[in-house]
């Protein structure tokens, strides 16, 4: 063979090996996870994505709706592969630009909340168009590009289902935080999570695991909980048969959102959706992420007794357009606000609680029965109980699709996580 064919040969053979072996993987825990993918040609304003695995037994496939409603979409179903409905055990990691030159020495992890992404929530709310964040009009960038302005190392999960089981994203969020103190040679990382994706963050700062699952490790300085249901919520169930209209097909709707119901009336013909409902039914399990964090608040704000099925949407039982097994039914199948209120988060975390109350989300029935951000009511989001060390409290005149983004939650959240 000739020599000057060797270097070709040579690079060739590396090649093929980058393709056929996973890019990188860190140990812990037990388990092994994997590196599979990097993309570099990101919208948004990132830098660049890298699609991880766990290869732990600890995850499962988890059910998604057979129409499609909660698919992966836009670039991240480039990301996940072409895969519409990824594997649990799979997450996705965005990096901001700067991650590796900005000053500040503490790394952030962002976490996003149900139905949504890393991109509409932290860097483009205006991605999914107006009123998609909130508001009439909506900004191209968000609170990502502006803690990078303020000097931070901004990192960002994307999780594969988009209603997913909180024991699942408090475990690849404890896998996010250790591939960025890998990356950063950070000790601990500050992260922010926003509605589910605070519920998530909590847990894992609390130890709420699965058999097989990682407890809290130490490794988060500061944790920043952006409308969280801290003490639960009850939101669909409060309604009657509202939301339906915009989650059961036969009536209009295509939400990407749970209902309180297996069974509804449209256009004067019963419709069974038990698939399209919150809960664990024969046809599967596909929100379990929203039960988990249910909570029942009937005693503290009473049920508004002029919308249609109040009653027996909440406490179950057949109604006169909808029927539904009730809160409490869903509640015994996998709450999890009471065990990790018992759990606490440790007084070594500084913990920042931001809430809003302003109920006029324009594109949903806000939650109106009681002080809220059109959401998670006001008392609950702001709760202390099992907090080890509330480091600050406060409440912003915006909704709960607004507080991710809103200037004053993005200069009050920057001071929080300045050193004191």
């Amino acid at each position: 063979m000739h020599t000057r064919c060797l270097p070709a040969i040579a690079a060739a053979v590396l090649l093929l090996c980058a393709l056929l072996a996973p890019l990188s993987s860190v140990q812990g825990s037990g388990t092994k996870l994997v590196l599979e993918q990097t993309y570099a040609n990101v919208s948004n304003g990132w830098s660049k994505v890298e699609r991880w695995k766990n290869n732990s037994p600890l995850f499962a496939a988890e059910d998604y709706p057979a129409d499609g409603r909660g698919d992966q979409n836009g670039q991240r179903l480039t990301f996940f592969g072409g895969v519409k409905q990824p594997h649990s055990s799979r997450f996705l990691l965005y990096y901001a630009p700067q991650f590796d030159t900005n000053p500040v020495q503490t790394p952030i992890l962002l976490v996003h909340g149900a139905n949504d992404n890393a991109d509409r929530a932290w860097a483009n709310p205006n991605e999914a168009g107006s009123n998609a964040c909130g508001a009439a009009a909506c900004p191209g960038t968000g609170l990502m590009q502006f803690l990078v302005s303020k000097g931070y190392k901004v990192f960002a999960i994307n999780f594969g289902h988009k209603h997913g089981d909180n024991y699942y994203a408090a475990e690849l969020i404890h896998d996010a935080i250790n591939v960025i103190k890998d990356v950063t040679s950070a000790s601990k990382v500050d992260v922010i999570g926003w509605s589910k994706g605070a519920f998530a963050s909590r847990m894992y700062a609390s130890s709420v695991t699965k058999a097989g699952g990682t407890p809290y490790a130490g490794d988060i300085r500061k944790l920043i909980l952006i409308g969280n249901p801290n003490k639960g919520m009850d939101f669909i169930f409060r309604h009657g048969w509202t939301f339906n209209f915009g989650i059961i097909p036969a009536c209009g709707g295509n939400t990407n959102a749970p209902s309180p119901h297996t069974r509804m009336m449209c256009y004067g013909l019963w419709r069974h959706h038990p698939e399209l409902s919150i809960y664990a039914t024969a046809q599967g399990d596909f929100f379990p992420g929203q039960r988990q964090m249910l909570a029942k608040w009937a005693d503290v704000y009473p049920l508004p007794l002029d919308e249609q099925d109040w009653y027996t949407t909440y406490y179950g039982g057949q109604g006169f357009f909808t029927s539904g097994d009730g809160i409490d039914a869903a509640i015994r199948q996998g709450s999890l606000v009471n065990t990790i209120l018992a759990a606490g988060i440790p007084a070594t975390i500084e913990t920042y609680l931001l809430s809003g109350n302003q109920n006029d989300i324009s594109v949903i029935h806000s939650e109106h029965t009681g002080p809220s951000d059109g959401v998670v009511f006001l008392q609950s989001a702001a709760s202390v109980q099992g907090i080890g060390n509330v480091a600050g409290n406060a409440t912003v005149r915006h909704n709960h699709l607004e507080l991710g983004w809103a200037m004053s939650s993005a200069n009050l959240i920057e001071q929080w996580l300045k050193p004191h």
